[in-house]
């Protein structure tokens, strides 16, 4: 009996007790659900520690001075990511004229952008120009017939200040998509060292981003996408900034008792304005950016305007916000300051980049359907409007409509489900020049193959394949806040153009992403690692299991270098590259 009562007291002392978790926690724990750690202090949840300095052991190992040691550990943040640039930078730059021709859709952007910087608009060329260009620059008349483009001007200006820079040859049109492209792989390593608050990680990410073949392609065509992806990326970087620096601010709000401990306090919580957050309105900026360059651009403003503002709910909660109230106190102080400085702030970048085409002449002799408005756009219920903002929106609906309604064949377009794997990669260039010209060996028996072909290093993207599947398990069973935004980034850029399976699409489209899976991967290969307070063992056969993965991707880089870059090769060596036949 009175063992009965003992137990019957024990049970109902142990329901009652508020540290025991939830019923729902206890069933997601077979599925490996860990709940945060309770013994976390809010100033810990709020700014987690970053990883400590290194030991300048190994330097002192290998002969330095310990004082040098000491600086280049103490530098290791800015150094490390700066020599991965520099890597970058070699791999963009190196041969960046070759090959000597107007590739792929260089032949829409190279001359559009010449005509941005010396026009205003987009005019429609000869079908000789890049023959012509090729053999002269100096010789090509720039027309004066507008032309009909179907993509906002911020893309080709960028371009056209290479060409302003070094004139109308290969080298000016793709010198800056190098250096964006270059510039993306300093962003990750500080973007993956803010993320992992480790400085080897985000080292990790950027040196993915080095050996990534698609990347390296765009970074290496004067194409559009590129571009896109460097606003995206350098909008997703001051968003991270912006979520730090307003974390700390909250945090510096909290009252701290008399061990100097920060304790949660539900009304600071609820009510704190978190400043005016600069960095959230050059986040708007460079989404303005993005959108000026491709109109999918506005997928990831709305993305990334809803992501920023759950981050500030997550952080009120931690500070103490009753249930409900963080929503709350987000909606009254937060959701108002970000929409006016991203919302409106994007749109009227994108409005200014249209600035020459509305101050050239509605005569008919400036940029297409400028006139629209005093022609053909004459009546109607809009007609207090300004004839500019009148002609742009009738300019912009004809774009939408080639858009949704563009469903012409192309040998190399491909289902957007398809890319995850490398499905259908774009052969923007080949040739086959015999042996002894365009660089195919003397002795070569027959011709080679010159290409270059929009594929990422396969290795790498396969393993992301596998690294968002643990993302995605992080995000659901362990609420880590670092994998819900990697896949929401990999989402907006990959989910919408499932929607479009009647569209031409094509692959290089997927580089808007690539810096996400490459995240992605570093964010596996920090599990693979272990924590800090692993044992050694582990953390060996972490090292091990990340380094061999790691120089896998880099040799597969190496593999396909010739086909990235147009390095002419015997048709044989080519051939066996194409591993899949949907490559040819």
């Amino acid at each position: 009996m009175t063992s009965t009562a003992s137990s019957t007291e024990a049970s109902q002392g142990q329901a009652a007790d508020p540290q025991a978790p939830p019923p729902w926690q206890r069933r997601l724990r077979r599925f490996g659900y860990v709940p945060r750690r309770r013994e976390a202090s809010v100033a810990e949840r709020l700014d987690p520690p970053w990883a400590g300095p290194a030991d300048p052991g190994l330097w002192t190992a290998v002969g330095l001075p310990y004082r040098l040691s000491a600086f280049l550990v103490r530098s290791a943040s800015w150094l490390g990511p700066l020599l991965i640039t520099l890597v970058a930078g070699i791999t963009r730059f190196w041969h960046l004229g070759s090959p000597k021709a107007v590739i792929f859709d260089e032949t829409y952007y190279a001359k559009d952008a010449w005509a941005l910087i010396h026009r205003g608009y987009e005019v429609s060329w000869g079908e000789q120009a890049n023959k012509q260009i090729l053999a002269d620059p100096s010789t090509v008349d720039i027309p004066t017939q507008a032309a009909y483009v179907v993509h906002p001007p911020v893309g080709k200006y960028v371009i056209g200040i290479g060409e302003w820079l070094f004139g109308l040859t290969p080298f000016g049109w793709r010198f800056m998509t190098a250096v964006l492209g270059t510039a993306s792989v300093w962003m990750l390593c500080r973007i993956g060292r803010r993320m992992f608050r480790s400085t080897f990680l985000g080292c990790f990410a950027g040196a993915l981003l080095t050996i990534d073949g698609l990347h390296l392609v765009m970074s290496r065509t004067a194409l559009l996408d590129l571009v896109l992806m460097f606003f995206v990326l350098a909008a997703f970087g001051c968003l991270l900034l912006d979520r730090d620096r307003a974390r700390a601010r909250l945090l510096a709000k909290l009252p701290v008792d008399a061990d100097g401990v920060v304790r949660a306090d539900a009304t600071i919580a609820e009510t704190a304005f978190l400043g005016r957050r600069p960095w959230r309105w050059a986040a708007g900026i460079c989404l303005g950016l993005a959108f000026g360059t491709k109109w999918n651009g506005l997928f990831v403003l709305a993305a990334f305007g809803v992501m920023t503002v759950l981050w500030d709910v997550g952080a009120r909660k931690i500070a103490g916000a009753r249930p409900g109230r963080g929503w709350l106190g987000m909606l009254r102080r937060d959701a108002p300051v970000a929409f006016v400085s991203i919302v409106p702030v994007a749109l009227a970048v994108y409005l200014a980049s249209w600035t020459a085409w509305i101050a050239s002449p509605d005569n008919g002799k400036g940029g297409y359907l400028r006139d629209w408005a005093r022609t053909a756009g004459q009546g109607g219920h809009f007609t207090w409007l300004p004839d500019w903002l009148r002609s742009l929106w009738h300019y912009e609906h004809e774009v939408y409509r080639f858009h949704v309604g563009l469903t012409d064949g192309h040998r190399y377009q491909s289902n957007a489900w398809s890319w995850m794997v490398d499905g259908r990669p774009v052969s923007y260039f080949y040739e086959s020049p015999p042996p002894g010209s365009d660089g195919c060996p003397s002795g070569t028996s027959g011709d080679c193959a010159r290409e270059v072909l929009a594929l990422g290093t396969p290795a790498l993207w396969w393993a992301a394949c596998a690294a968002l599947v643990y993302v995605l398990w992080r995000w659901v069973f362990r609420r880590d806040w670092r994998a819900g935004a990697i896949l929401g980034a990999v989402a907006i850029g990959w989910l919408p153009w499932l929607h479009y399976q009647e569209r031409t699409i094509f692959y290089f489209y997927a580089v808007v992403f690539v810096p996400f899976l490459c995240l992605a991967l570093t964010m596996l290969a920090g599990a693979l690692l272990g924590p800090a307070g692993a044992s050694e063992r582990r953390r060996t056969i972490g090292a091990t299991a990340t380094g061999v993965l790691f120089l896998l991707i880099a040799w597969n880089f190496v593999y396909f270098w010739p086909l990235y870059t147009g390095t002419a090769i015997p048709y044989g060596s080519w051939h066996d590259r194409m591993w899949l036949n949907s490559w040819i």
